[in-house]
């Protein structure tokens, strides 16, 4: 689940309002083990994704670095690189080559 939560620091233009959302809800998926909860949790759930969801957008409101800003486009081509090289060589079993 976590591998879905992307760096937001550092872009031009900056994160949306939407994508620190998305990875707020990522983090509570993750630490709660829930990808929907009950609802008796709905509430909880919902208060602890806006929790976090303003606390992340004030982190990314106050760093700072001298490093340019990242381009999205070439860190989407770094990403799809990066999962060619560790999938590439990762075939699913067909019956025929499963010894056992």
């Amino acid at each position: 689940m976590c591998r879905n939560i992307k760096i937001l620091f550092n872009f031009k233009p900056p994160a949306t309002d939407d994508e620190v959302r998305a990875a707020a809800l990522q983090f509570v998926r993750k630490i709660s083990g829930f990808t929907k909860p009950a609802k008796a949790n709905e509430a909880t759930f919902q208060a602890a994704i806006e929790e976090i969801t303003m606390v992340s957008r004030r982190l990314l409101y106050s760093l700072e670095t001298t490093a340019p800003p990242r381009n999205r486009e070439q860190e989407a081509a770094k990403a799809k690189a990066r999962a060619l090289l560790r999938f590439r060589d990762q075939r699913p079993l067909s019956p025929s080559n499963n010894s056992g």
